[in-house]
Order: structure tokens, then C-alpha cells, then sequence
């Protein structure tokens, strides 16, 4: 078991959520690695600010020199590389950024890892790990049957699943190339409290909160594997404290559902934990909207094999997560109002940079 941990993105949604399970759960330190962007949020880590076993600091992982004084200074066993650009209509938008973080920082990072690797003693040596968390996009789209397994073929097909096959790819050739002791995770959708209102399911709660339209895209049959993110910090530290060097675990929920039943479900749950609003029944804001530009028509992860090597398996279905995630917002309006903030004020993003330029001088009634 690790004694002191970089987490990178560990103000991230899932960064944050692991970072707070691992200091509720275990007795670890915890060096708290984020650069950030917009989403990055100290407040996601409020419940552990005060606790002497968590450092955060702000930076990049593209930084060698800090990562590498970091990994020296606090004598890391650990390391879990959670820190990326995460959102797909983003890297539509505009793919650079994703290729700076995700493909160019990783190198990065696993180059200082892997030169401080090199310098610990052997036994130090034999009981490292790093931990690259990863996604199932890199997998492609998957027709109306079957799931992916470690050993599906990578076709990804946005610029965000393209950027982090490739630092998968990294991980890999550093592992094979170098000896260093890595391990990988693809999991499926995550959701839960803490995320990012631009994300599918905390944006329709927001919205339907609000009786704002619930944009759906295309004719809201695309599914995916929904996996509640709590049940996912579980499954990354199961991975960290007993996964085989060199594997790769995927990490899915269970829950396949199509966006149109996600977002109906939404509204099921928002009128029954807020009844009497003016613009009930919530489902009458749904508005479908063109569809994301090369959308995946679905996912879905076969998660059995860290179930029969490790004995995770998801604490929650879709429908329990489902209401701890409604009534977690509905909860914490200060953390909203917060994160809103920002420059993000829930408006589509993903159209490619010219589709948003025509639809910002449309809605600004500039001819």
C-alpha cells in the first residue's frame, strides 16, 4: 500500500472525488497536483482543506521541473494521473489544448517519473506505481451489441478520444520501453456531485432546476455506460493497491441508458424531489438540437475482469446514483453559483469554432 501519493487533476471532478476518498478512507498523504482551468475547483475539495495530510499545489504536468522536485521532495510511491482536458465538445472546438495536456503533459510527466523511478533504491523500485486514468472513447463506437474489453482495438473518433489514446499509447511504450511499473484504466461515463455543469447530467439538472430548455442531441438515442463517480474513486484505488503492473482494467457501471431515458429520468426524479414548480412536469423543457459532430452511437464497458482479479463491482445502479446526484445539487447551491462563475454559462458548445461563430451573431441579432 502507497505512503504519499501525486495525484495530478486532483481538483477535477473524479481527481476530487478520489482525492476525498482516499483521505476519508485510508491513511495515506496525498500531493494534490492541479493546473486549474476552468475545471478545476478548490471548493470540490472543501471536505478535506483542513486536513494535514493533503498538499495541494497548483501546476501543470507539462511542468518537468516541478513534477520531478515534487515526486524528490515528498518521497512519492504513487503516482495517479488523473489531470487532463476532459470534454468533448470543448476539443471540437478547438483540439489544441487537449493535445498540450493530454499528449504532450503526460510525456511530460511520465518522463519525470520515470527519472525519479530510476533513482530510488530497488525495493523502492519494485513497490512503485503509476496509475494513467483513461476513458472508453478511445475504443470507438460499438454497434447495438456488445461491449468493450482491454483488448478492443483503439479507434477513437473526436479529437478528445484521440488525444488520450495517445498518452494511453504512452503509458504503454514508457511500461515496455523503460520497465516503468504502470497501469492503466478506461472507464465508462462518470456522473455524480461535484461535476462540471457543462457535463450531460448535471446541465439538464441545472436547467430543469431552472426551466430552461433541456437541449438533447439528435434523435437522443446515443447510449452510454453510466458509472457513478464514487463507485469509480473505489475501483482507482483497488487498481492502485492490487492491480498487476502493465494491465489494463476497464471500469464501467453496469448502467447502460440512452440519453433521451438519462435525461427523462432526470425530470422524473427533479419533480419528485421539487414539487410545485411553476414549469412541472420538468420533461416538457426537453428540445431536441443537431446533433455533436461525429457523435458516438455507444459505449458500453464489460467490467469483468477487475470484478473476477480484483472484487470491485459498482455500489450503485443508475437509479440510486441517479437521486444522490439530484438531490446533491439541489443541496448546494453555493457550490454552483460558485463554479457558474466562470466564462461557461451553459450554452452549446462543440459546434466547431466557424458553426460557433454563426450561432453567436445569430443569437446577438447582428445580420
Amino acid at each position: 500500500m502507497p505512503h504519499t501519493i501525486l495525484v495530478t487533476g486532483g481538483a477535477g471532478f473524479i481527481g476530487s472525488c478520489f482525492v476525498r476518498h482516499v483521505l476519508t478512507e485510508h491513511d495515506v498523504r496525498l500531493i494534490n497536483l492541479d493546473k486549474l482551468t476552468y475545471a478545476g475547483n478548490l471548493d470540490s475539495l472543501a471536505p478535506v482543506a483542513t486536513n494535514p495530510r493533503h498538499i495541494f499545489v497548483q501546476g501543470d504536468i507539462g511542468d518537468y521541473e516541478l513534477v520531478a522536485r515534487l515526486l524528490r521532495e515528498y518521497r512519492v510511491d504513487a503516482v495517479v494521473n488523473l489531470a487532463a482536458e476532459s470534454h468533448v465538445d470543448r476539443s471540437i472546438d478547438g483540439p489544441r489544448p487537449f493535445v498540450q495536456t493530454n499528449v504532450v503533459g503526460t510525456v511530460e510527466l511520465l518522463t519525470a517519473v520515470r527519472d525519479y523511478w530510476k533513482s530510488l533504491a530497488d525495493e523502492e523500485r519494485r513497490h512503485f506505481r503509476l496509475l494513467h486514468v483513461s476513458t472508453d472513447e478511445v475504443y470507438g463506437s460499438l454497434g447495438p451489441t456488445g461491449h468493450f474489453t482491454e483488448t478492443s482495438p483503439y479507434e477513437p473518433n473526436s479529437p478528445y478520444a484521440a488525444s488520450k489514446a495517445a498518452s494511453d499509447h504512452f503509458v504503454r511504450a514508457f511500461e515496455h520501453t523503460y520497465g516503468l511499473p504502470t497501469l492503466t484504466t478506461n472507464c465508462s461515463n462518470n456522473y455524480g456531485p461535484y461535476q462540471f455543469p457543462e457535463k450531460l447530467i448535471p446541465l439538464m439538472i441545472l436547467n430543469a432546476l431552472e426551466g430552461k430548455p433541456l437541449p438533447v442531441y439528435g434523435d437522443g438515442q446515443n447510449v452510454r455506460d453510466w458509472l457513478y463517480v464514487e463507485d469509480h474513486a473505489r475501483a482507482l484505488w483497488r487498481v492502485l493497491e492490487a492491480g498487476r503492473p502493465g494491465e489494463t482494467y476497464n471500469i464501467g457501471g453496469n448502467s447502460e441508458r440512452t440519453n433521451m431515458q438519462v435525461v427523462e429520468r432526470i425530470c422524473e426524479t427533479m419533480d419528485r424531489l421539487r414539487p410545485g414548480l411553476s414549469h412541472a412536469p420538468c420533461r416538457s423543457l426537453i428540445t431536441f438540437v443537431s446533433d455533436r459532430p461525429g457523435h458516438d452511437k455507444r459505449y458500453a464497458i464489460d467490467a469483468t475482469k477487475i470484478t473476477r482479479e480484483l472484487g470491485w463491482r459498482p455500489r450503485e445502479n443508475f437509479e440510486s446514483g441517479l437521486v444522490r446526484t439530484v438531490q446533491w445539487y439541489l443541496d448546494e447551491p453555493e457550490w454552483v453559483r460558485r463554479v457558474m462563475s466562470g466564462s461557461y454559462r451553459r450554452e452549446r458548445l462543440g459546434l466547431g469554432q466557424e458553426a460557433a461563430s454563426v450561432r453567436r451573431t445569430a443569437e446577438s441579432g447582428i445580420p
